[in-house]
């Protein structure tokens, strides 16, 4: 796990590079990983396929060009279905490959609904939530070879985004949790509630603070989740209404000691001026990270 100075590593959707197609103003890869560096973060996760290289040893090599490690990467693969396991899990051996042989430790698998984007929502019955637990034992089995951890991300838009989604899932099973504070709100849930169920569980965490009023419409489902992340959802941390500062505290108090992950779902109309744009905010919930942990760690913590 990541030594307690450098648990802080950041993720290309804060710069608005994602997966969905149509998904804004895709940044260069080489910007976004010189802002990250210029903050001094050390580490990134890998994007959607595409911004790093696809050979692990040149994707290693031009992240340390700029002195960052790889934390691991999000995969959504949809694994309730039986039909569709072969393809979910050849996908999660091949990105397991890649993230082991580019230095990095996590797998965040994500139970896809199997929709484009993440505006669609499913219920699973009892047989559904069976096969998604044997498909995530498999996945965990691919990643154990591979010497990575699994942790599985309930996040809007997937079989597992409400709050009894998530309860269903760290009941029915110990796969490890990717505990992403903006996520949960967004699905109708509270993260420090998770962060005292589950501390245990938790393997990775994405940071990210939230406009509660906005996230309570998506979650009432008056208004899409990509139209919210365009209205600005997701905030800087400090910035919004989740209480950061006690799921860090829960967290550090419960021996958790892996990666804190800036995460900031952001969408971008253009390319930002030099030093402008989606750097500031990730400055900014940095500053609010080591002020948190190191304020722990000048307690005693």
């Amino acid at each position: 796990m990541a030594a307690q100075a450098t648990r802080i590593g950041g993720a290309p959707i804060s710069w608005g590079v994602n997966e969905v197609e149509g998904w804004g103003h895709q940044m260069d890869t080489g910007r976004v990983l010189e802002e990250a560096a210029s903050l001094g973060l050390p580490a990134m996760e890998s994007g959607p396929e595409g911004f790093l290289p696809k050979d692990p040893a040149e994707a290693s090599r031009v992240l340390g060009e700029y002195g960052l490690g790889l934390v691991g990467g999000f995969v959504p693969v949809v694994l309730h279905c039986r039909e569709a396991r072969e393809d979910a899990l050849a996908s999660v051996e091949r990105q397991a490959g890649f993230f082991a042989a580019a230095g990095a430790d996590v797998l965040i698998l994500a139970a896809d609904a199997g929709g484009d984007g993440y505006e669609e929502n499913v219920e699973l019955d009892d047989a559904g939530w069976d096969e998604l637990f044997e498909g995530l034992s498999l996945a965990e089995e691919i990643g154990a070879r591979y010497g990575l951890t699994v942790a599985v991300h309930p996040h809007f838009g997937t079989a597992i985004e409400r709050p009894h989604h998530v309860r269903r899932f760290l009941e029915g099973c110990e796969t490890g949790l990717c505990l992403d504070t903006g996520h949960l709100v967004v699905g109708g849930d509270d993260p420090v509630m998770v962060a005292e169920l589950a501390a245990g569980r938790v393997r990775v965490v994405h940071l990210k603070d939230v406009d509660r009023l906005l996230a309570d419409l998506v979650a009432a489902g008056k208004v899409g989740f990509e139209d919210a992340v365009s209205r600005g959802v997701f905030k800087a941390l400090g910035d919004g209404d989740v209480d950061i500062e006690r799921v860090i505290g829960l967290l550090e108090e419960s021996g958790y000691g892996g990666w804190y992950v800036l995460e900031q779902d952001i969408m971008l109309d253009d390319e930002p001026e030099k030093g402008k744009g989606p750097v500031e905010d990730v400055r900014k919930s940095l500053e609010f990270a080591r002020g948190v942990l190191g304020g722990r760690r000048g307690d005693g913590a």
